[in-house]
């Protein structure tokens, strides 16, 4: 039993040292329908593009790699009682569903269940951009505004063996759902 809490907790703290995190660089309130950004490594690379899809019943965001190839998409689900986005796989697989949890007055909680693997939670203050996700404990990735000075500009810290599609598509899901107007 101790051995894994001092396990997870070497696990956690290797977001504060950075070992084995790669952190990118993310925009917020960005995400209008027909909108496209890049995602930045931390030197300010561009990794990542987020194509926001315009003329579709759904909000549709693709995430491709710098050559194009699609790596996720992120689409709402209409006519849902509760709030939800999917994630799909480079081949349209729904490979996670984000669904929104509950709403408490300092902490916001969300799941990302996913198709294998098991289940990642979201806990922390998703408005301000301040929350980690975690499975099991384990910290696999952490967002914070603190790592950038830029407006509008938030960090995504992902830690090894994590995929990094998945969870990236999963906090522009999240982002979208926390900010639908912006």
């Amino acid at each position: 039993m101790f051995g894994e809490r001092r396990a997870r907790h070497r696990a956690n703290n290797a977001f504060d040292d950075g070992e084995g995190v790669t952190r990118y660089r993310m925009q917020q309130k960005v995400f209008s329908i027909g909108d496209d950004y890049w995602i930045d490594d931390e030197a300010g690379d561009h990794v990542y593009k987020v194509n926001g899809k315009a003329m579709r019943l759904r909000r549709t965001w693709a995430v491709e790699d710098r050559e194009g190839h699609r790596v996720a998409a992120v689409q709402s689900r209409p006519m849902r009682i509760k709030d939800s986005m999917e994630i799909e796989d480079a081949d349209g697989h729904r490979i996670a569903l984000v669904k929104k949890g509950l709403v408490g007055p300092v902490r916001d909680h969300w799941r990302i269940k996913q198709e294998e693997g098991g289940d990642l939670t979201v806990h922390g203050n998703i408005v301000d951009h301040e929350y980690t996700i975690e499975r099991d404990g384990y910290k696999v990735a952490e967002v914070s505004k603190r790592w950038f000075r830029l407006r509008d500009t938030y960090g995504l810290g992902i830690g090894p063996d994590t995929d990094h599609a998945t969870v990236l598509a999963a906090a522009i899901a999240i982002d979208a759902m926390t900010h639908p107007g912006d």
